[in-house]
């Protein structure tokens, strides 16, 4: 069973309703910018494509514990 995810930027206006993205996609992509500058400055280039999955999966694991975090 999945837990449910909060969700950042909510918003309503009248009839238009939008859930935003979930806070889990917010601080995985606020995480993934930081490894991102992380590996270009480690590596001394502007990025190594080759890592770029290895990003990704890093920025979710991050956003993962963020949220573990958040809910102690």
């Amino acid at each position: 069973m999945k837990t449910e995810v909060p969700t950042a930027f909510p918003w309503n206006h009248g009839d238009l309703t939008c859930t935003g993205m979930t806070l889990r996609d917010y601080f995985a992509a606020k995480a993934m910018y930081s490894l991102g500058i992380q590996d270009a400055i480690l590596h001394n280039d502007d990025c190594d494509f080759s890592t770029i999955d290895e990003i990704a999966e890093l920025a979710y694991h991050q956003a993962d514990a963020m949220l573990k975090a958040r809910g102690k």
